[in-house]
This record gives C-alpha cells, structure tokens and sequence, in this order.
C-alpha cells in the first residue's frame, strides 16, 4: 500500500499531464507579451520601450547605447529631452547629427497639447512620421492633412508649413541640406505606409515599402521593411550609402561592423558609408524598421 506522500505527488503530476494534454503542451499557451501585443495600437513599444532586462533596471549606468566611428545604437534609457528651439510645447531627443559623422539629422519631437512646430533652416528639407497621437500639417496655402500613426509627409526646402498637435504626439523627424540639381525641384508628399505598394526584393525575403517617389529630384528616401520572425537578410551590405534607422516593432540582431547587437523596438541606429550591417528578426512577432538611405547623388 503507498503513503498518502506518494499518492499526493502521484494525483499533482497526473492533474499537470492533464492540463499540459488539454492546452496542447506547456509552451503552447500564449505568453503575456502576445496578450499585451495584441491588446496595444501600432507603435506603441517606441514610446513605451522595455529600457533593459529586468535584472539589470536597477544596475548604475548600464545602458545599451553605443557609438563608434563607423556605426551607433542609441537605446531609449539613453534619451535626453529637452525642448525644440522655436517649437512651442515641444520637447525633442536628437539622436543622429553631423557631429557623430552623418549628412543629416533624426531626432524625435514630441508634441503635448497646443504645440507647434517651427520651420527647418534655409534649405533644409524635412520627413515627418507619426508613431503616436497625430498631428495637422497646414501649408502656406492654407491645405491641412491630419497625420495620424503611421502617416508621413516630406516637405521641401523651405516650404512654408506648420504642424499642430491638439493632444500629444511623437513624430520621428528627418532632416538634412537638400542636395539642389539644375532643373530639378521636390514637392510636398503626405501619404500613410499603407497605401504604398509592395516592391520587389530579388533575393531577399523582407517585404519592402518606399515612401517617396524613386525620382532623381530627391536626395533620399524612407523605406520601410518588414521581416518576419527567422527572416534575415541574405546580403551583408557594404555600401557608400548613410542610413538612419528605428525599429518600430519587433526584436532581433543587428551586426554593424564586426559588432553584433541584440536590438528591440524603440532602438535607433545610425550606419556610416562602408560599415558591413546585416540583420536577422527573432522573436514571436514581425520586426518593422523605418530607414533613411541617402540616394539618386553622385558621392563626389
């Protein structure tokens, strides 16, 4: 006859068989970062990052943020706020400069009730994104657009515009000297990441979206690229291209030189020309990057 002992632990484990049968498996159940996924709006993990692991929130002066010659990760817990000159209710975190080796700047702006934005200097171009709240961009001819998450618009060198947020708002801004060729001018784009068409990636498995026209009057563009989890990319990319990216959604490692990060939404990272870069997405859930990429100019 067994002891009351043994038929105790013998009545736990057959009731734990149970449920691991009826739920299909003990890893089969969805984790809470599925259910907190599923339940927030788009975005929302660049505004609301997960700054480090949990065992290391409270260790003095750790961060992931990194800067090197060729390559930076600059990471949520690294950000400094202060607020945008001449923008009103508005506090701004620059996160790539010239002075770190970049031909532009990219910085987040964000808006609280009542702001407004101030123009960009003489001949200086601009690319808004809106990854929280929204914001209504008025020009000098009096046309309004309201921009909400996932919305942009780029507006030339000196354009007369202004954009107002009635409630908060986080924009990622893009800036830089327009690259001015003869006989060629930009004009203002507003549009949402949605409605542009899928493009062809021979070779590749990520899925490509450019958010301004593939024409020789602009000097850059913004791509957005979706992998899904496992996805890489399958050239390891050494170019004369600058980029500026933000994960937007998502988790994976990003290799910048003969580094490798593990990189997470809310992340920023800025690539010089000729830095080796790859990337592969991990995780349960897709990885979207935002990506400004200097082209159509000669490099002399």
């Amino acid at each position: 006859m067994q002891s009351p002992q043994v038929l105790l632990v013998l009545s736990v484990t057959l009731s734990l068989v149970t449920i691991g049968a009826t739920d299909g498996g003990f890893c089969s159940a969805p984790s809470i970062l599925d259910r907190e996924t599923s339940s927030k709006p788009m975005y929302w993990k660049v505004t609301n990052p997960t700054l480090s692991p949990s065992h290391l929130q409270d260790l003095p002066g750790f961060t992931r943020s990194v800067y090197k010659r060729d390559h930076a990760l600059i990471t949520p817990e690294s950000h400094v706020f202060s607020p945008l000159p001449e923008w009103t209710n508005t506090l701004g975190a620059y996160l790539i400069t010239p002075a770190m080796g970049s031909h532009f700047a990219m910085y987040l702006a964000n808006m609280q009730e009542n702001a407004r934005s101030a123009l960009p200097p003489h001949d200086v171009e601009r690319f808004i994104f809106v990854v929280q709240g929204s914001a209504m961009l008025t020009n000098a001819s009096g046309v309004s657009s309201k921009l909400m998450v996932d919305s942009y618009a780029y507006l030339p060198p000196n354009f007369e515009h202004s954009l107002r947020a009635e409630g908060s708002a986080t924009l990622v801004v893009f800036e830089r000297r327009y690259a001015s060729l003869e006989n060629h001018i930009t004009e203002q784009i507003v549009g949402s990441t949605d409605k542009q068409p899928l493009l062809e990636t021979p070779g590749e498995v990520f899925q490509l979206r450019k958010l301004l026209p593939q024409a020789v009057p602009f000097d850059f563009n913004i791509h957005i690229m979706d992998f899904q989890p496992g996805d890489f990319l399958n050239v390891k990319e050494v170019h004369y291209n600058q980029h500026g990216l933000l994960l937007l959604e998502g988790q994976g490692i990003y290799r910048l030189g003969d580094s490798w990060y593990p990189v997470q939404a809310g992340d920023v990272i800025w690539m010089a020309p000729f830095v080796p870069q790859w990337y592969a997405a991990l995780g349960k859930t897709r990885t979207r990057y935002l990506l400004y990429k200097d082209v159509n100019r000669n490099p002399l």
